[in-house]
């Protein structure tokens, strides 16, 4: 065999990329956590759809199901509720046959304020979707990735730009996405070097979800004590920005933002084979903005 058949043979996964392997992806009922559990799924991965939202996670579990059985789960629950996580984490392992490979901490929303207005809720509230719960389902998941079976094993938090620049407006959710670049850092040290446990964070720039539609649309969630809090951008006008995308994204080299599907797809490469030596980074999903 000549080494272009060697390699050809190599790079060859004829059951997807993640086959045998089975997948968390927390805020997985809609937008990037959605287009990434299909992702996976057609990657030949278990796929557990996590979301507070019980209908949209079934719905996304239902269209994965559809297409190929049994090869997603819908777990609905907060993932600020610490009994929530454990029943996550246990369901996930019940659903891969005792394993769990790949946790994508997605799950997270924006309560907006400037500095000198921002409540102590809505400053806790951030750091505890960001911050605390990403660390909780690690902590709990621990024992499933704390294992030398030679398996690969990677766990990927969301993060954003407001986490590395600022962001006016944003200090706790700034403060929260910045904070899990330190989670990330310290999960690829400590589990790295006996497991071979990959860590890495994804700061996501300007994508087309309900965080960066305009507020006016309407888009709200409500937390747990139920408090609806507004998504969305102040005055953002969509039709403006289609008829000049020049002006409207100048500060984007690729003068867009960025689709899901397109944030989803940077998620599963990170997760990969083809990334097996990229450990303890923060990717930046950005169109080339703040380069």
């Amino acid at each position: 065999m000549d080494r272009l058949t060697q390699v050809s043979s190599h790079l060859n996964y004829p059951r997807g990329l993640f086959a045998g392997q089975t997948a968390i992806i927390t805020g997985a009922g809609q937008g990037i956590g959605a287009e990434a559990a299909r992702l996976f799924a057609n990657e030949g991965a278990k796929v557990v759809v996590a979301d507070i939202d019980e209908q949209k996670a079934n719905a996304v579990a239902n269209a994965i199901n559809s297409a190929a059985p049994n090869r997603a789960l819908a777990v609905a629950g907060d993932v600020m509720n610490a009994a929530y996580i454990d029943e996550l984490v246990k369901r996930a392992a019940e659903f891969g046959g005792g394993k769990i490979h790949i946790i994508v901490n997605n799950a997270g929303f924006t309560w907006d304020g400037v500095i000198h207005k921002i409540t102590d809720k809505q400053w806790e509230t951030m750091l505890a979707v960001h911050n605390t719960a990403p660390f909780k389902l690690v902590r709990a998941a621990a024992p499933y990735f704390r294992v030398k079976d030679k398996e690969p094993r990677s766990i990927i938090q969301i993060s954003s730009t407001s986490g590395i620049h600022g962001n006016a407006g944003q200090a706790n959710y700034a403060v929260g996405k910045a904070g899990v670049v330190g989670l990330t850092k310290t999960i690829a040290k400590e589990w790295g070097p006996q497991f071979g446990v990959r860590s890495n964070t994804i700061a996501f720039g300007y994508i087309t979800t309900r965080l960066t539609a305009a507020k006016e649309a309407g888009a709200t969630i409500t937390t747990a004590d139920g408090t609806k809090v507004a998504l969305g951008i102040p005055g953002r006008n969509a039709q403006q920005q289609a008829v000049n995308p020049d002006v409207a994204y100048a500060d984007i080299p690729l003068r867009r933002p960025g689709t899901p599907e397109e944030a989803a797809k940077a998620i599963v490469a990170v997760a990969s084979p083809w990334f097996s030596y990229v450990n303890g980074e923060t990717i930046r999903v950005t169109g080339g903005r703040n380069t």
